[in-house]
């Protein structure tokens, strides 16, 4: 049988996963040799979504390079540097001033430094641990009685508290799991999903027994390289900043890329022969009043959207993507002279354990973490609020969130200097949450879906750049895979 080329794909959504998606079903098509067009609806103004960086001049000989998303992405995942080597842009690759790379964690009000040899939230060194007044010496000992606690062998979920309660204790949890594991997702430690957010723990748990075993294994041999695509730091960002990676994108993406324009509906449309891959075109009606014939729909959305859009084709799927909860989030950035402030700024920043009742959940030294962020002479410091700990803040005006946060900076950071210029970036509704039985929930709504329809990106199996990048890659592969094989299978 021969099937009508070209195939056309859709999909919806232009921050990264979108972007990415699109990207790889172009690269999947030339690879194949098969003729696809795709069409990449984006309903807001911009591409890049939660990517957003803005430069601010006229302080100094460069700019401020101000991060209103995320600031970097996880080296140790190496989707995100993989895609930024074949979009050509590796030379611009920032990577933290690691000789500077210290953690604080707000204790009694004052930042106290997470001692030395604690990676994530497990001790590996005795004594900078032993000497630290973070944890008490109760605390402690009830960390070390990790070693003797016997581990949990099944593959069943589990909330992080109670992950961390079982292995650490209530101390370790307040004091360093909840901000520091918690924080990542703007989580509720009550609620996150262990095997969704942190299964290597689970796992370590279950090959070495203990976590500090497993940790103190891991530290003896690690001299191996990063893995392939990754980068040697940690976190690895763009000197430009993050929208480095979606001005390539873009730029280098070769289909019908459209801005401001909004899906209102799915339905089913005319019968096709492509019978393995779905029964039927499907019709996108678009919020300008046109209508889109398509093959298969990549759905790079946030869940309640997909939801919205399912409802007439997929109404299981629908109610299952209705179940994750999303929290808002917001960043304030501050821009200073360096001699007005008498702070050292040794380190990446401060982290805010929910317990200490403060307003703000973290503060990031941006200028310290990475360079070019700032001009010679001047600061840039990083607020976050929101979330699941201070969901509040984000109803606060923003002529009075200032003051608030500078409040907040002159109790914990002794800043008493009123900041050359601030930005404000409220993120509503963005923040996907990983609740317990999370992966369930996805696989239930994956197992729900029409033929020709495909959900990828932050709601599902991770939050982060890389996470995005790779879930997007894997569905391209998927359905471009689907769409070759059909052409091929009566050649």
């Amino acid at each position: 049988m021969n099937y009508p080329t070209p195939f056309h794909i859709t999909i919806i959504g232009g921050g990264i996963t979108g972007l990415s998606a699109a990207w790889y079903v172009q690269q999947e098509a030339i690879r194949l040799g098969i003729d696809i067009t795709y069409t990449l609806l984006e309903q807001s103004s911009r591409w890049g979504g939660k990517i957003l960086t803005e430069t601010v001049e006229g302080y100094g000989a460069r700019p401020f390079i101000i991060e209103g998303g995320p600031d970097s992405f996880l080296s140790q995942k190496p989707w995100a540097a993989q895609l930024a080597r074949e979009l050509g842009i590796d030379d611009q690759f920032l990577p933290t001033n690691d000789g500077r790379r210290q953690t604080f964690i707000l204790h009694k009000g004052q930042p106290a430094p997470l001692p030395d040899g604690v990676l994530l939230m497990v001790p590996t060194k005795i004594k900078p641990f032993a000497l630290s007044r973070l944890i008490s010496p109760w605390g402690k000992l009830r960390m070390g009685l990790d070693w003797f606690i016997p581990p949990k062998t099944d593959d069943a979920d589990e909330t992080l508290a109670q992950f961390i309660q079982r292995r650490l204790g209530q101390e370790a949890l307040d004091k360093m799991a909840e901000p520091l594991l918690s924080g990542i997702y703007n989580a509720d430690a009550e609620l996150q999903s262990m095997m969704a957010t942190f299964p290597r723990f689970r796992d370590m748990e279950k090959e070495h027994g203990s976590l500090i075993k497993a940790m103190l294994t891991a530290k003896k041999s690690r001299v191996h390289p990063p893995p392939n695509g990754s980068t040697a730091s940690m976190f690895t960002s763009f000197k430009p900043g993050m929208a480095e990676l979606v001005l390539a994108l873009r730029e280098q993406l070769t289909g019908d890329c459209r801005l401001g324009v909004g899906v209102e509906k799915l339905a089913h449309g005319q019968r096709s022969p492509i019978s393995n891959l779905q029964s039927s075109l499907y019709q996108l009606h678009l919020a300008d009043g046109t209508t889109l014939p398509t093959n298969a729909i990549i759905l790079a959305v946030p869940a309640f959207v997909a939801a919205h859009l399912l409802a007439d084709v997929a109404p299981p799927a629908a109610a299952t993507l209705r179940q994750i909860r999303y929290v808002s989030t917001g960043t304030i950035s501050l821009a200073y002279k360096r001699d007005e402030i008498d702070h050292p700024l040794n380190g990446f920043g401060i982290v805010i354990p929910r317990s200490e009742r403060r307003r703000i959940n973290a503060v990031t030294w941006s200028s310290t973490k990475f360079d070019h962020r700032a001009p010679d002479g001047y600061v840039l410091l990083r607020v976050f609020f929101g979330g699941s700990r201070t969901p509040e803040m984000m109803d606060v005006a923003d002529e009075a969130l200032l003051p608030i946060v500078q409040a907040e900076l002159r109790e914990m950071m002794g800043i008493t200097a009123v900041p050359l210029f601030h930005r404000i970036y409220r993120w509503q509704q963005s923040n996907p949450q990983y609740d317990v039985g999370h992966l369930e929930r996805v696989a239930a709504i994956e197992a729900t879906l029409p033929p020709g329809i495909f959900v990828t990106g932050s709601p599902y199996r991770g939050v982060g750049v890389p996470d995005c990048v790779k879930q997007a890659k894997d569905t391209a592969v998927e359905v471009v895979t689907s769409l070759f094989e059909m052409t091929t299978r009566d050649a």
